[in-house]
């Protein structure tokens, strides 16, 4: 028997919902075969098998939410080994943390069904060739022997079975190791149900909305950030009717094609530019330095039902407007359908957050760690204005740099909303 394991689809995943399955009892996969769709907090993927065999049983059925990681979902006959499926739509993440995903493991003792005669026939995992030494170790775990020259055939692996995993290379140079990953726990009882009526609010007198994987993430990672990352705004007020004139001027001649171009996606352009006029502000904090980025991957804030989710325009300081207005919109798309894959959301230098929609001045928005700065866009209105000694009438838009101190500190800040500003307020300097 084999059992099948819930796959972590992203480094940060801890749980997910079992949106649906594509096999049923008695049904024979094989591996590659695409058997479940999974949801995590930020996208639904579809999951392939990593053996083959005939399903036994479903242990967990469609819609359970909060299914833990290598949890067993579903149990096949004839397969090798106990494994989780594989996700279809997203490689495993170089920089995933302490969670090796379990691989196919060596078989229990009995021979191979197929294998043919009466002896073992052990499964190897997927990354090990049949010509190749037999090595059991994770591919986190390869690359980071290859990087350090370990030959791996000196470790002993910790993994289920032997089987070698980051740990193990890790603390061959005295890295701590990560704890193991301890047995799959119920979700905690609603403690701030009881926090609530302990602050004098009477039991119900109001309804508790269960928080879903995306609420939960957010919440987290912006109270980490919030936290421990020293934040400060820089604000500045910006013209924009030559901006508005250079859009419509842009969105005419693109009409024939059938494109349009936003004023978020002239805000991405000019961002990605004034980055790359301004390194410095292109950059992140680490224990061991600066990280000074080589491209603007700008990543953009697009609400949710029930959260929000930032798609990357990867090197948007090389696209032009056209480009960048048909990878948004392709990507705000998938996003909403939570269809993206993790690098698609995952890994980007620089944020912009753009409420002007819902008619706000002006915020400011916590960091996305590890990037060092956060963008907040409001919205354009006629405003008063100063010039000379005279009051005029002007199209306004106020933006906020929130900055990472620690990475962007106030002039590295003052100097990238400089040029931001001289290419909002002169659009033609965006290309030149």
């Amino acid at each position: 028997m084999t059992d099948v394991l819930m796959p972590a689809l992203s480094p940060t995943m801890e749980e997910g919902t079992l949106a649906k399955w594509l096999v049923k009892a008695g049904d024979t996969v094989k591996s590659g075969d695409v058997i479940a769709e999974i949801e995590t907090d930020k996208a639904t993927m579809e999951v392939e098998a990593v053996d083959e065999g005939v399903v036994e049983a479903i242990l967990v059925p469609d819609g359970t939410e909060g299914v833990k990681i290598n949890t067993p979902i579903a149990r096949l006959s004839g397969g090798s080994a106990a494994a989780p499926p594989s996700p279809a739509a997203a490689p495993q993440a170089a920089d995933q943390k302490d969670k090796d995903p379990p691989p196919p493991l060596r078989g229990g003792g009995g021979p191979r069904s197929g294998g043919g005669g009466g002896g073992k026939s052990e499964a190897l995992p997927k990354e090990i060739d049949a010509d190749s030494p037999r090595i059991l170790a994770s591919p986190l775990a390869k690359r980071l022997a290859a990087q350090m020259g370990v030959d791996l055939t000196t470790v002993k692996g910790s993994g289920p079975h032997g089987r070698i995993i980051r740990r193990d290379v890790e603390g061959l140079k005295g890295a701590p190791a990560p704890a193991p990953a301890g047995p799959a726990t119920a979700p905690e009882a609603p403690r701030q149900a009881r926090s609530l009526e302990q602050m004098g609010i009477a039991p119900g007198s109001y309804d508790l909305i269960p928080l879903d994987g995306m609420k939960k993430t957010v919440a987290r990672r912006m109270t980490d950030s919030f936290r421990d990352v020293p934040h400060f705004p820089l604000s500045i007020d910006l013209e924009i009717e030559a901006l508005l004139a250079a859009r419509a001027k842009i969105n005419a001649l693109l009409e024939k094609d059938g494109a349009k171009v936003s004023v978020n996606d002239l805000v991405i352009k000019a961002a990605a530019t004034a980055l790359r006029r301004v390194p410095a502000a292109n950059a992140s904090y680490t224990p061991e330095g600066i990280a000074l980025h080589h491209h603007a991957d700008v990543a953009v804030a697009v609400a949710l039902d029930g959260g929000l989710i930032t798609p990357i325009v990867r090197a948007a300081e090389t696209k032009g407007l056209a480009a960048i207005a048909a990878e948004m919109k392709d990507l705000a798309g998938r996003a909403r359908a939570k269809k993206l894959k993790p690098e698609e959301f995952q890994g980007g230098t620089f944020s912009i957050s753009n409420l002007g929609m819902f008619g706000i001045r002006s915020f400011a928005s916590i960091i996305n760690e590890p990037q060092g700065a956060i963008l907040s866009v409001g919205v354009g209105e006629r405003r008063p204005v100063v010039r000379g000694d005279q009051i005029a009438v002007a199209t306004v838009m106020t933006v906020t740099l929130t900055c990472d101190h620690r990475v962007v500190d106030g002039a590295i800040g003052a100097r990238w909303l400089e040029a931001f500003k001289a290419m909002i307020e002169d659009p033609i300097t965006m290309i030149v």
